[in-house]
């Protein structure tokens, strides 16, 4: 069987879990579930054992230094540095330019959480077998609650030999669509998790944004090696328009797939994402260092240095990093990438 090439994305800012998450150091470098990093639990779940080449890694200049540290047992990874943030298109296709074209991919986001390992290996090898057949593959999160901060995946007709294809890509609804979907069923989240050939992907990316892929191809062509790292050419990357891979391609491909997924997963989006992800105690409650809690419920607290104590209390998130300390409510937790401190750190 062809090996599968895991398209590891390492951007953004994590500005969501400020102030634990900084833009120095956003959330897919830290342990926030358990004592790996969620980068390091995303390369560790694409084994060579089990199936999957060497990863491509792609990032921010800024974040090399706590690649290279991270990186572990992969020391065969590729890196391939961004020279500007130009979306999740742009990213998949440097990596897409540095594979053979008959290379699978398996695009994983470096930041999310994903509580069954062996049950993401089953679903992408399923997502392979479609994309080796020229399919553009989305893993179809299946759904546990009426999500509002997901796009979802309405599905279509069945596939010989396994999976779907996509009806449609639905943006993220209110309570009300998302209360609808669970209850017909026929719809998953979008995880962003995705499988198709190298080759497939520019083909498509050349099809419906020509601009775009032709930037990349030249960025690619007139880049250069220093060290372990690839560095695209940067006056041709700044050309390109950033777009999400869904818009760019999966939305308009007539080749859509997905393949069901119930692997635990979760994008930990923000404090109340990260709750619900950790093991509580009796009361719903969370909570990391020196805390005491009384007459409390549903409460995030964590600490790395400061004792904190909360009464009467309940769905909250109280975090202390160094000198900065976050009181939220968990229904005023999306705002918190809004702070001043958020956007300036």
């Amino acid at each position: 069987m062809t090996s599968i090439h895991p398209v590891i994305l390492c951007g953004g800012s994590g500005t969501r879990l400020w102030p634990r998450s900084r833009k120095a150091k956003p959330k897919p470098f830290l342990p926030l579930v358990g004592d790996r990093t969620l980068f390091e639990a995303t390369l560790a779940r694409c084994p060579p054992a089990e199936g999957f080449a060497y990863p491509v890694i792609v990032t921010g200049a800024v974040h090399v230094p706590h690649v290279e540290t991270q990186i572990g047992e992969a020391t065969d990874a590729r890196i391939v540095v961004e020279p500007a943030p130009k979306n999740t298109a742009a990213a998949i296709a440097l990596a897409a330019q540095r594979l053979p074209t008959d290379a699978v991919m398996l695009v994983c986001p470096s930041d999310h959480h994903i509580g069954n390992p062996k049950a993401f290996r089953q679903a992408a090898h399923a997502a392979a077998r479609l994309a080796r057949d020229g399919m553009m593959v989305a893993m179809a999160i299946e759904p546990t609650h009426p999500e509002t901060g997901y796009g979802y995946i309405r599905h279509g007709e069945p596939i010989e030999g396994g999976g779907r294809r996509i009806a449609q890509f639905v943006e993220k609804p209110d309570l009300a669509r998302a209360t609808q979907f669970l209850a017909e069923g026929g719809y998953s989240w979008n995880g962003g998790i995705f499988a198709f050939r190298a080759g497939d992907f520019l083909e498509e990316l050349a099809t419906y944004r020509p601009a775009l892929a032709e930037a990349v191809r030249r960025s690619v062509e007139e880049g250069c090696e220093t060290g372990s790292a690839f560095h695209p050419d940067a006056g041709h990357f700044a050309k390109i328009e950033p777009e999400s891979v869904d818009y760019a391609v999966m939305e308009e491909t007539r080749r859509a797939a997905m393949v069901p997924a119930a692997m635990g997963w979760s994008d930990i989006g923000g404090w109340p994402a990260l709750r619900d992800t950790l093991e509580g105690d009796e009361r719903g409650n969370r909570t990391r260092g020196k805390v005491e809690l009384r007459d409390c419920r549903n409460v995030l607290a964590d600490t790395d240095g400061p004792r904190i104590s909360i009464i009467g209390m309940d769905d909250i998130a109280v975090v202390v990093d160094g000198d900065e300390v976050l009181v939220t409510s968990m229904s005023g937790a999306q705002e918190v990438g809004k702070l001043e401190g958020a956007a300036n750190q």
